[in-house]
């Protein structure tokens, strides 16, 4: 009986140190996003004014908020260095249960910043490239685990697609 109950309380920790592992290499394969709160370029800087609670920081461009006002957990995720521009990834958590996180790319230039609408499928896990005037953003889709939502930004347009 003692034979038995070790085997099985083996099997057991054999179980679960096989899920943790495969949990571990699930994470892996989404690196943990910078974090920042101020992004100096030559047009201007953008920077987060934060607040003692911490839901109402502000996305600030210089002195002013950016219009749309962006309010909540920022960070400013990545940065790229353009000709002529600077385009910012911001990540956004406004304390929602359903849908914890969204993303705004900022593009700044000589005439001052433009702010994409929100988008992104309401996850922290990310991957960020770029290409060109290409922005791609690759995060696990909310509904399907085993499936990514790509989300490419040409400084106009969101276009969203979902593969396996």
């Amino acid at each position: 009986m003692r034979h038995f109950i070790r085997a099985n309380c083996r099997i057991v920790f054999m179980l679960a140190a096989l899920a943790a592992g495969n949990a571990r290499g699930a994470q892996a394969t989404w690196p943990v996003p910078p974090s920042r709160l101020s992004l100096s370029t030559p047009y201007g800087t953008l920077h987060v004014k934060t607040n003692d609670y911490i839901y109402e920081s502000v996305l600030m461009f210089d002195k002013h908020a950016v219009d749309p006002k962006i309010e909540g957990i920022i960070n400013i995720t990545y940065a790229f260095s353009m000709p002529h521009a600077r385009a910012a990834l911001v990540s956004v958590n406004q304390g929602s249960y359903q849908c914890p996180i969204s993303y705004r790319w900022v593009f700044i230039d000589k005439k001052g910043y433009t702010v994409s609408p929100p988008f992104g499928s309401c996850s922290q896990h990310i991957k960020v490239s770029a290409d060109g005037h290409d922005f791609t953003m690759e995060t696990p889709n909310a509904q399907k685990p085993n499936k990514i939502d790509v989300y490419i930004y040409d400084g106009k347009t969101i276009r969203h697609r979902t593969q396996p």
